[in-house]
């Protein structure tokens, strides 16, 4: 099974991208906190990157009420490909979203 559900913040502009068949496709950057104890007890934050990929109805919602800043709670599936780049082969994953709840 490959289900991800995060709960986090926006944190880049929504990056529009129209495909030749007609597909659009919206990329951003979500950032998610999680708090942990150090060595000494002391509370600390750590921040987590994700990169997601949004189609269909979620490039509208997004596009409309997806600024920086925006909490949303996101289901959705790893996506992972290869790619090559300067001669290297390098692989990258996202998170494609299937339900999506602006906070």
């Amino acid at each position: 099974m490959n289900l991800v559900h995060l709960i986090g913040t926006i944190n880049s502009e929504s990056k529009l991208h129209e495909l030749p068949n007609g597909r659009r496709l919206v990329k951003l950057t979500l950032y998610t906190e999680e708090s942990y104890l150090d060595h000494h007890g002391n509370k600390k934050f750590r921040k987590n990157w994700h990169n997601i990929a949004a189609w269909g109805r979620w490039v509208q919602v997004l596009k409309e009420c997806g600024s920086v800043g925006t909490k949303v709670a996101i289901e959705g599936r790893l996506v992972s490909c290869f790619f090559q780049h300067n001669g290297s082969k390098h692989m990258k994953t996202e998170i494609e979203i299937n339900d999506l709840i602006i906070l």
